[in-house]
């Protein structure tokens, strides 16, 4: 490169010299063909001022002249200056020869103007060039920028002697626009026409492998690059990576990558990035090390990848080296580099910092909001997230499949169905909303908002489903206690190319357990391995124990707790807990909790289980025992807690709760289902209240559990038409049960509550759940 420069300067030099000797003989001393000489001379050495110059005192011009001058101009960048001169050929009349067009066609397509290349094609034409192969690849060329294949195939066909360039850039458009199938086809053909690809055709056709996923095929052209000896080339080197990364074949493309020459980065931080992508973060920093051994310097995309696979491993500390090298390089402005930071610090918990540079960030796109927003959804800050988004929509910012997809997780994880039915209505407003990520995602906004038949609505409009799409329905349809058809859709499920895995069978167990189907939990708990080769893990035995315990075969649920072949977590023994809670085991339940205890001493609901155990039994000495310990141990029971939603408001009851500016109307509604209820036959359940009082204030209190005084709110203030939905901290006692049932036959009006374990629907006085929960 530097022999060449001083080539061109030495030239250049010595055209200056004549230039001047010309100047003082006279311009009479040189002739046309002289002065394009010297013309081309300083056009070579970049001095284009002085060609400028030249070309203006020039006697006479001929094509060449305005040729020359145009192609200095647009390899400078200066393309209007270029076009100007181009135009000019036009104008006057000079010969339009195949260099003029292949000059303007490369000047079009370099202006992002290839689309007028329509009037030089007809230009062309009518001037009889269209055969010519320097023309025909230019217009090539520029169709294929078009994405006009068509007329570019009709071009190639014109030409009356191709040559490889030709082929090349037919192979090249094809492959470009998607036409994967004719690139490998005519590549085939150039083949058997007798001509040997070069470095760009190999590339175009391994990308057409890549496109097609003809990964055999892709080896095959690799074979061919071999033989040519094309196999260190950069361009068929990055080819086959992009090829065998995308295959998942990771080792082919480590081997393809140790031959290529190392002096490049897009080589490093193509596989850097694909590497962080695929899950493969520890290899991605290894690679990424290597390179910092090397003369190689790191840009932006590098950096953005590197930073990935860190957010990936949580690797807070390195994040934080890196964050200070790209700091010192200029880099941290990029958007690329920011965003991948705030993902860094974002899944590392310090959300602060992400918000931190959201904040400082100078240019903000779609993946800076949403980096933010996935964020806060992540760290269970739901009501952030949705806020974030509202901001984003008043800046003008489009929001992505992924946005929606956040939010509506957002939307579920706060069971909040009326922001979740302002965003589907967007989404209807988008390309988005046949986005399997958005359905899926809708899917389980519906079903945790209370309404699994929008949900199972949703599902049947889905051109395509993919595993989520499936494990969602059915895992919404066990949250809601509908068992029967939670097991009907996975039968489906299995007439589908989709194959169940470990959170199917999750959902599957669950929805047996949910409705005490006992036999066929146990069958697809075995069929689980047998069938699927899935090992069962934590969740299936927990939902495999509380099928056990709640439908009172303790001695098997025991049994299996003794077979898990790793140790045994809280979530096993508490939910054994809560079945015996339910049969009122005392002896077992006692066993469960000091489980419980030895793992977490801390844990307030295993001690309020033990407690409420020993109040079902009127152990009263146990209970004052229970509640002595939770002081000691500065335990706290968690309050029960309801809440409904109106009109954007969430309100909130405790049980006995007296603060609600309504509570004048709650209490006057109380009253009045007191008496509906019971003159339709309701006889409260004293056994639901856990304390040693008498029967009459048993009654009293059971009046102002925390979801009646919900109830009672949201029959005051929602339209009699809609229906109510509650939320409840803790499980919906025995008596509320009841007295709901009633409610809803008595004011005609479907009631939902969603309790710690699952969903109630409660309409003409029945439940959904069939009183088994």
């Amino acid at each position: 490169m530097l022999q060449q420069t001083i080539q061109n300067r030495s030239a250049a030099s010595s055209g200056k010299h004549v230039h001047c000797h010309v100047i003082k003989r006279g311009e009479s001393c040189l002739d046309l063909f002289a002065y394009n000489i010297l013309l081309n001379t300083y056009v070579q050495s970049g001095f284009l001022d002085d060609a400028s110059k030249l070309f203006d005192e020039m006697p006479i011009k001929n094509t060449i002249s305005f040729v020359t001058l145009a192609q200095g101009y647009s390899r400078s960048g200066q393309f209007y200056r270029a076009l100007d001169l181009t135009l000019g050929l036009f104008r006057e009349g000079y010969e339009l020869n195949q260099f003029v067009f292949t000059t303007v066609l490369k000047l079009l397509v370099s202006m992002d103007w290839a689309d007028m290349c329509w009037s030089i094609h007809s230009c062309v034409y009518k001037l009889g060039h269209l055969s010519d192969a320097f023309v025909g690849t230019a217009l090539i060329d520029a169709y294929s920028v078009c994405g006009n294949v068509e007329v570019a195939r009709q071009v190639f066909d014109g030409i009356c002697f191709k040559d490889m360039v030709s082929w090349t850039g037919m192979v090249a458009c094809y492959a470009e626009n998607c036409c994967y199938e004719d690139s490998l086809q005519l590549f085939c053909e150039m083949r058997t026409m007798g001509y040997r690809p070069n470095n760009f055709t190999i590339s175009g056709a391994l990308k057409s492998c890549l496109g097609l996923e003809a990964f055999d095929v892709g080896k095959s052209v690799q074979g061919i690059a071999l033989k040519a000896r094309y196999d260190h080339c950069l361009y068929v080197g990055v080819a086959l990576l992009e090829l065998y990364t995308k295959s998942g074949d990771f080792v082919d493309a480590q081997l393809v990558f140790e031959e290529m020459p190392k002096n490049d980065l897009i080589p490093w931080s193509l596989m850097i990035s694909r590497y962080a992508q695929s899950d493969r973060s520890k290899e991605a920093l290894e690679l990424f090390i290597r390179m910092r051994q090397t003369p190689v310097v790191p840009n932006n995309f590098t950096f953005a990848s590197i930073l990935q696979a860190c957010a990936s491993l949580s690797l807070l500390n390195l994040g934080k080296q890196v964050h200070s090298y790209v700091t010192k390089v200029g880099f941290d402005s990029n958007v690329f580099v920011s965003n991948a930071l705030m993902d860094v610090y974002a899944k590392s918990g310090e959300i602060e910092n992400s918000v931190k540079l959201f904040s400082e960030s100078p240019e903000k796109n779609d993946v800076t909001w949403n980096t933010i927003i996935v964020g806060y959804v992540q760290l269970g800050d739901g009501e952030k997230a949705l806020n974030l988004f509202s901001y984003m929509l008043e800046y003008d910012m489009q929001p992505t499949e992924v946005t929606y997809s956040t939010v509506l997780r957002a939307c579920a994880s706060l069971a909040a169905i009326e922001p979740g039915l302002q965003i589907h209505s967007l989404t209807i407003k988008t390309k988005y909303n046949k986005e399997i990520v958005v359905a899926n995602s809708l899917i389980d906004m519906y079903a945790k908002g209370g309404r699994i038949y929008d949900a199972r609505l949703i599902f049947d409009k889905m051109n395509k489903r993919d595993e989520v799409s499936w494990n969602a329905m059915i895992c919404g349809y066990s949250m809601h206690g509908l068992g029967i058809e939670a097991l009907n859709l996975f039968d489906m499920m299995q007439q589908t190319n989709c194959r169940p895995n470990k959170l199917t069978f999750v959902g599957v167990l669950s929805a047996c357990s949910n409705a005490g189907l006992l036999e066929i939990g146990q069958a697809h708990f075995k069929s689980m391995l047998q069938d699927y080769g899935i090992e069962p893990c934590i969740e299936h035995y927990t939902c495999m124990v509380w099928l056990l315990g709640r439908s009172g075969k303790f001695d098997g649920a025991v049994k299996l707790i003794g077979e898990i072949p790793f140790q045994p977590s809280v979530m096993v023994w508490r939910a054994l807990l809560g079945a015996c809670v339910i049969h009122k085991n005392v002896d077992l339940g006692r066993v469960c909790a000091q489980h419980v205890l030895d793992m977490e001493p801390h844990d307030d609901a295993t001690h309020v289980l033990l407690s409420n155990i020993y109040a079902g039994a009127r152990r009263w000495d146990n209970v004052a025992s229970v509640r002595k310990n939770m002081q000691k141990k500065r335990v706290k029971k968690e309050p029960g807690l309801s809440w409904v939603e109106n009109q954007g408001v969430v309100h909130y009851f405790t049980v006995g709760d007296t603060s609600h500016p309504d509570i004048k109307l709650i209490c006057a509604m109380l009253e009045w289902l007191n008496k509906k209820t019971r003159d339709a036959g309701y006889v409260p359940d004293c056994n639901a209240i856990l304390l040693d009082v008498e029967d009459d204030e048993k009654k009293r209190l059971l009046w102002v559990h925390s979801e009646r005084l919900a109830l009672a709110f949201g029959l005051i203030r929602t339209p009699p038409t809609c229906s109510i939905r509650i939320i409840k901290n803790l499980r919906i006692c025995v008596d509320c049960h009841t007295v709901i049932k009633l409610i809803s036959k008595v004011v005609q009006r479907e009631i939902v509550i969603r309790d710690i374990n699952r969903f109630h629907h409660f309409r003409h006085g029945v439940c959904s759940c069939g009183d088994y929960w």
